[in-house]
């Protein structure tokens, strides 16, 4: 089995088409799902969702690009909002060069309020980091300095040294389908340099798609692919480096219940594995 522990089930991309695309990533023996919260203000949208479905989890957390519009929101609110029983992480949030649609020193300040929250609650932060690498060391390795908190990099494009500070400070490296695109073996030697466990996967959906879909719309389904090529790059058997996933993301998302996995065929389970 494997687990989506990062997409965005409320984007309006899957408004016609959740409840098969849930369904798809059943039958490929993908058990949960945990979709992203990028505006705290759209939350119960998202718990809708969740509360609709019972293998699908959500996070509370503002994505950078929108850091500016939520500054208001207090850590003590996305503590308290964090409460809600399907709320599993929070996040995302972090640094965002790249785009820059919220100013440096708004998004800095969510990031550290974000921060505070998962040590506090002891969700895990889903950080959000792109062309931002060295202000995003600087500023976990300050904040650890505060007291450890349980967070993973989302998404990793980053350089060596970020992903190896991380695991350091005992993060999470994850990787979504850029690292199956022939021309990352950069990134894929990053990813053989993460250890085992400190690994995950993801599909980032609806963005990202892995090889073969790439340039399609993605879904949660789709991370058997990445997780077949991790699993080569590591020199795995598929159905070992998918055991693993799934013992790290329980290991990191305490809050998510094993019993609430989807329970699919044998021939889903075959399916899964032989991508």
């Amino acid at each position: 089995m494997l687990v989506d522990h990062h997409c965005h089930l409320d984007f309006p991309q899957f408004e016609e088409s959740r409840d098969e695309l849930i369904a798809r990533a059943h039958a490929a023996n993908v058990g949960l799902m945990v979709s992203i919260c990028t505006r705290i203000r759209n939350l119960d949208k998202l718990l809708a969702i969740a509360d609709a479905h019972p293998t699908v989890f959500c996070s509370v957390g503002t994505h950078p690009h929108y850091a500016d519009e939520e500054l208001d929101v207090s850590t003590d609110e996305i503590v308290r909002l964090s409460r809600h029983p399907k709320i599993v992480a929070i996040g995302e949030a972090g640094l965002d060069y790249h785009y820059q649609k919220s100013s440096k020193e708004g998004q800095a300040d969510g990031f550290r309020r974000h921060i505070r929250a998962a040590r506090e609650t002891g969700l895990p932060l889903e950080i959000h980091a792109r062309d931002a690498d060295e202000d995003t060391i600087r500023i976990l390795e300050e904040e650890h300095a505060d007291g450890a908190f349980p967070a993973l990099l989302h998404c990793y494009t980053g350089g060596p040294e970020l992903a190896q500070r991380a695991v350091e400070l005992g993060l999470y490296v994850s990787f979504t389908g850029v690292v199956t695109f022939p021309k990352n073996d950069a990134l894929r030697e990053i990813a053989r340099n993460v250890p085992l466990d400190r690994l995950l996967v993801e599909t980032d959906a609806p963005y990202l798609a892995p090889m073969p879909y790439r340039g399609k719309t993605n879904e949660p389904s789709y991370v058997v692919h990445t997780a077949a090529r991790l699993a080569e790059v590591k020199g795995m058997e598929v159905s070992a480096f998918a055991s693993a996933m799934t013992e790290n993301f329980f290991r990191l998302f305490t809050k998510v219940p094993r019993d609430a996995v989807h329970q699919t065929a044998g021939q889903a389970a075959h399916l899964a594995v032989e991508v």
